[in-house]
């Protein structure tokens, strides 16, 4: 009988993303696995709780490390998939003369041309905690700016229809994720260091499943680093080709299998 590992993430595209990734990993394996997902606070509570077993993953130490620091002793960090950080950016035909750094919103001509309304995610995502101090922070919403929390969906139709119109507008998001798979997206000076930084994306495991693992599936997960622009397509396929997860994973693996074939050194180009 199949050993079988509970595999979380954050109920995010991106995050299901690197989580399929996993997935085949452990499938390779020999275990099943079992996913799931949830909003961060509440994915966070169900590892905590021991509902989950592996999460893939948590963002350390500035966007996710408040969630997880009640269950560091029972956690096992794996490896860094990747390596996130949040940005207030702008479409890169907003000349970066005039817009170059979250104080320029401020400036009169600045604020007399650029879409008032920074159009967020879910309350619980680090984006979005960073957004509304920064709102307050640079006296934004004085000058009739305002950040609304909502939908992954709201936040990037938003911005792509207001590319198709050539609006100006600040788009609250961050690397990994697809809409920089496919769009140029300048990120704007934050003077404040407000935005928490880089990350690093954690896959992470309770300490008694960790115990009942091969160690060298520890070593293999361990080693597995994805990189940004391997989650933003991937992201990309998801959410603008249409395909699951899954499907996703099979199709950027088998790619890297092609590409290392060939490969002289044998390794991945």
């Amino acid at each position: 009988m199949k050993q079988i590992i509970r595999l979380g993430h954050i109920g995010l595209s991106f995050h299901a993303a690197s989580a399929a990734i996993v997935q085949r990993v452990l499938e390779g394996h020999g275990y099943e696995v079992q996913g799931s997902a949830s909003p961060h606070e509440e994915m966070f509570r169900r590892y905590g709780e021991g509902e989950v077993d592996m999460l893939a993953s948590a963002w350390l130490s500035s966007s996710h490390g408040a969630y997880l620091a009640p269950y560091l002793a029972q956690t096992r960090k794996l490896g860094v998939l990747y390596q996130p950080y949040c940005i207030w950016g702008v479409p890169d035909y907003v000349p970066e003369e005039a817009v170059a750094s979250v104080e320029d919103l401020a400036r009169p001509e600045v604020a007399a041309r650029m879409g008032k309304l920074l159009q967020g995610i879910n309350p619980g995502a680090g984006i979005s905690r960073f957004s509304r101090r920064m709102m307050a922070a640079y006296g934004l919403e004085e000058l009739g700016y305002r950040f609304e929390n909502g939908s992954e969906d709201d936040c990037f139709r938003r911005y792509e229809d207001a590319v198709r119109r050539g609006e100006w507008l600040v788009v609250p998001l961050w690397h990994p994720q697809f809409l920089h798979h496919g769009l140029r997206i300048r990120a704007l000076a934050e003077p404040l260091g407000l935005l928490g930084g880089r990350d690093e994306a954690t896959l992470i495991v309770r300490e008694a499943c960790a115990a009942r693992m091969a160690p060298e599936v520890l070593a293999q997960l361990g080693k597995l680093s994805l990189g940004n622009r391997a989650i933003s397509e991937l992201d990309y396929m998801i959410c603008r080709q249409g395909l699951s997860p899954l499907a996703a994973a099979d199709a950027w693996l088998a790619r890297q299998s092609g590409q290392a074939a060939l490969a002289p050194s044998g390794r991945p180009q």
